[in-house]
């Protein structure tokens, strides 16, 4: 069992940037492929990016690429979001998952463990 605790969000305006961070509990997050998912109101939740466990490789949302960045340290046990350019359309509840078999998936069913969420609103 892992537990995931995200942190770094915020209100910030359009075209601004925050970075989020997820740090995981344990001494195997080296092994997971990490991800980002999000949630705005009334919608389902949505693949936003993940990263593979060397970081060797990484995919991402269309609509986010060239905007948004992810990255990790095994050392810390941490996965970061580098959010730039932030949109209105960002606003939602941000979670970080992990996923212990490398499915490199963009579906939420391709993940085991997920954090509690942190809240990102873009003002226009």
């Amino acid at each position: 069992q892992v537990q995931l605790v995200e942190s770094g969000g915020g209100l910030v305006q359009a075209g601004g940037s925050l970075r989020l961070s997820c740090a995981a509990s344990g001494r195997t997050f080296s092994t997971y492929t990490m991800g980002w998912f999000r949630q705005a109101p009334g919608k389902e939740r949505t693949f936003v990016a993940y990263i593979t466990r060397s970081s060797a490789r990484t995919n991402y949302a269309d609509s986010v690429k060239g905007r948004f960045t992810i990255s990790r340290d095994n050392a810390k046990n941490t996965v970061y979001l580098q959010m730039n350019s932030l949109k209105p359309e960002d606003t939602a509840v941000y979670y970080c998952a992990a996923d212990r078999f490398a499915r490199m998936s963009t579906m939420s069913y391709g993940y085991d463990y997920w954090g509690q969420g942190t809240q990102v609103t873009v003002s226009s």
